[in-house]
């Protein structure tokens, strides 16, 4: 199944993404990137509806390959402890909670399906990557102050879609190829390429049915992969909400316990 297609919920999203749209003649005519952060800037909400929100959290469910269905809780922060985005997923099947979260400066995880139940620390690779799924703004909006190079390559067809392709170099490598869809100029699809433990690692994304949050767009819809892989996970969102109230230390890495005193002889 792919979502290459997903529909805008509500009724009142279709008018307004209309008037993005008015401004893109019916001809393809070639933008600059800087022309397409613009213009997806705009879609999204603009700069003042993202810059108001400080938090976000997404609840729904994540189905991995061969069904297996997880609720799903995500929480977004901006400025962490640590300094830059902060980010946490928990993620729970039978009363066992998956987490990984970044705390604005390094990763952490607790998975006790591996019989893992204390924090341990994500490598500098993995962090990153968690990280730059977990920006409010999105990688490729905040390209517009991480110093990150952004690339018009032109158009690609998508599904009978003729997108527009753009690229997200990051300072340290790695790279995000964005579609955009050319009537709304929301993005339609994503692949990844970046480096885990020092080989290459390639994944896709497609997003759809989205939904305005605190004034701006939102994908509801998540379907991702490794590049080629004929199954994906999916994440459904059902209630999104912003700023709502975080504690300072949620997206910390909990202490683990001491260990027990030797028995006194």
């Amino acid at each position: 199944m792919t979502i290459a297609k997903w529909g805008i919920r509500a009724g009142t999203a279709l008018a307004a993404l209309a008037m993005t749209a008015m401004a893109a003649p019916a001809s393809a005519q070639e933008l600059s990137a800087n022309e397409l952060v613009a213009r997806n800037l705009a879609a999204r909400g603009g700069a003042e509806a993202l810059a108001a929100i400080k938090t976000l959290r997404f609840k729904g469910s994540l189905r991995f390959p061969g069904d297996f269905l997880l609720s799903y809780v995500e929480t977004r922060g901006r400025k962490g402890p640590g300094g830059d985005d902060a980010v946490r997923v928990d993620a729970t099947l039978q009363g066992l909670t998956v987490v990984q979260a970044y705390d604005g400066k390094s990763g952490w995880t607790i998975n006790p399906f591996q019989g893992r139940r204390d924090p341990e620390t994500m490598s500098a690779d993995e962090a990153r990557a968690l990280a730059d799924s977990g920006r409010i703004d999105g990688v490729l909006l905040a390209s517009r102050a991480s110093g990150a190079t952004v690339t018009a390559l032109g158009r690609e067809d998508f599904d009978g879609t003729d997108a527009y392709k753009l690229k997200v170099t990051e300072k340290d490598g790695d790279s995000f190829v964005y579609l955009l869809d050319p009537g709304t100029f929301l993005e339609i699809a994503v692949t990844e390429t970046r480096r885990i433990r020092g080989a290459e690692t390639v994944t896709e994304a497609e997003f759809g049915d989205y939904e305005k949050v605190a004034g701006v767009y939102f994908p509801m819809a998540l379907e991702n992969g490794p590049k080629g892989a004929s199954q994906r996970s999916r994440i459904t969102i059902d209630t999104a909400e912003a700023n709502v109230d975080v504690p300072t230390d949620f997206f910390v890495a909990p202490a683990a316990p001491a260990a027990p005193k030797p028995a006194a002889k």
